[in-house]
């Protein structure tokens, strides 16, 4: 008999069950009829053992349905979406030991659920499917929610990287050379690096690198700068000091088949940050920071160039550090990407930690806020690049009030020139809630330099009716207030003639 996966257990234990229930026996009086141990039968039935033909036959005989019925992967139309669900692979590809969950739990209480809640699950696979609701965008949301359950702080990734610092000399003082981590790949690691590897392929010009497994030749982008050297660098390391089996093969994720690869890509890019940017030394710098009187872009920028750092792998490094380490446990990062050609902004990447906060991808065709900082640094750096000015960031501060909520952010952003993608550039905003913590460990919170102002998600969902920044109608709102109206109007006929 061929191996049996996890969904054919556990479609036979639901069927087991079922038909146990329909007969009215316990599990005892089952088990006794079926000449085998009560706890045998308890893990046939948890989705955890799949017996032999001749078990399976005793079984069949006990519960006094066909064998065929009993072998066969057809559920009652009832138990019909947990089909559907298992044999979509989300549950089983996911560790949901990561989360504290077992699979067969989750099984157990959909199968013991009314109908309507496999209702509710064939409705929520009908929009995956209709809405295009890939695995890789399910894998890197599942992977947010892992981050964010952490805190995006992982004490055996910081010890990890802090003894793989010891072992190989690397220096305290930085920003740590990209040659000398290129070396430790070629000699410790045994990887061949070509620096033009990915040159001579037109279609691959716009990543920055390819790991061939085979033959551990690193491919990469000629283009790429010193700090992209260094952090690539510093990722491969992680991948096989951690001895990361499940990885992509490309520098960003294109595609992802397993939770692993993501995973393991997330860990990757931990280790390297924490190697570049040493936590003693970066809570002391944002110490001095913090205790400034008066906000210093240049000081914000100095800081992050002190380690050879890119505005995404300095933020990253602050959602690890603030909340540990400062009690900034309620913030947010967001990356938009705008696109010169089209005019066109969209977030890309997203984190929550303590709560999910107004600033978050939509989905949806919308126009973000233009009065939000991450947005208008964008157009910013854009006017700059277009007057032909040489500037590597663009970098500022707001404090921003969400409308129609008492929640206020103090958001630091930059942005940055997409390269070595070309015509777009990328901002990245760290937003930190305003509460009294934050008021006590930022000084410079009330400077007057500073700019205040009231913001919303997108325009076609902000009542704001005199922005001068609008660049759509409020369409939403709009179609709000008219249901609003009908609904008033119908409820006034009914009175009338109550």
């Amino acid at each position: 008999m061929a191996a049996k996966t996890q969904t054919d257990k556990i479609i036979l234990g639901v069927k087991v069950r079922q038909f146990r229930q329909d007969n009215k026996f316990s599990l005892a009086e089952l088990a006794k009829e079926a000449k085998m141990s009560v706890s045998y039968l308890n893990e046939i039935e948890k989705g955890k053992k799949y017996p032999k033909v001749d078990k399976l036959e005793a079984l069949a005989g006990a519960l006094r349905v066909p064998y065929a019925d009993l072998t066969s992967k057809e559920l009652s139309s009832q138990l019909a979406p947990l089909r559907d669900l298992l044999e979509s692979n989300f549950l089983n590809d996911l560790p949901l030991e990561l989360f504290g969950i077992e699979l067969t739990k989750v099984v157990d209480i959909i199968a013991n659920a009314p109908s309507e809640v496999g209702a509710f699950i064939a409705a929520l696979l009908e929009l995956a499917r209709n809405y295009a609701v890939g695995q890789s965008s399910f894998y890197v949301a599942a992977l947010r929610s892992y981050l964010e359950l952490h805190n995006n702080y992982f004490k055996d990734l910081e010890e990890a990287a802090e003894t793989f610092a010891k072992r190989y000399e690397i220096p305290t003082k930085p920003p740590i050379p990209a040659e000398q981590l290129g070396t430790l790949l070629e000699e410790e690691f045994k990887y061949t690096i070509i620096e033009d590897g990915l040159d001579d392929y037109r279609e691959l010009r716009n990543l920055r690198s390819v790991y061939l497994p085979s033959s551990k030749k690193l491919l990469l982008n000629s283009r790429l700068t010193e700090r992209q050297r260094a952090f690539l660098f510093g990722k491969e390391l992680g991948f096989s000091y951690l001895k990361l089996k499940h990885r992509a093969n490309t520098s960003s994720l294109m595609r992802s088949n397993k939770f692993e690869e993501v995973l393991s890509h997330s860990k990757a890019i931990y280790f390297s940050v924490a190697l570049f940017m040493n936590k003693e030394q970066i809570i002391l710098d944002m110490e001095r920071f913090f205790r400034r009187k008066e906000w210093d872009g240049h000081a914000f920028i100095d800081m992050m160039m002190k380690y050879g750092a890119s505005p995404e792998m300095f933020y990253h490094r602050l959602t690890n550090i603030l909340p540990q380490f400062f009690g900034l446990k309620k913030l947010f990062f967001v990356r938009f990407v705008h696109d010169t050609t089209t005019d066109s902004f969209q977030i890309d990447r997203e984190l929550h930690l303590d709560n999910r906060h107004h600033s978050h991808q939509n989905g949806l065709s919308e126009h973000y806020c233009r009065r939000w900082i991450a947005v208008s640094i964008l157009e910013q750096l854009h006017e700059l690049q277009e007057a032909k000015e040489e500037v590597e960031f663009v970098v500022d501060v707001q404090r921003v009030r969400y409308y129609g909520t008492r929640d206020e952010y103090l958001c630091f952003t930059m942005a940055r020139s997409s390269y070595p993608t070309p015509n777009k550039n990328a901002s990245s905003t760290l937003g930190l809630l305003i509460d009294d913590t934050l008021k006590q460990r930022i000084k410079f919170l009330n400077d007057p330099a500073i700019e205040i102002r009231e913001v919303n998600q997108t325009c076609e969902r902000c009542a704001i009716m005199d922005c001068e920044e609008r660049v759509a109608e409020p369409f939403v709102v709009q179609q709000k207030v008219k249901k609003q109206k009908v609904m008033k109007q119908l409820q006034n006929l009914i009175d009338r003639e109550g």
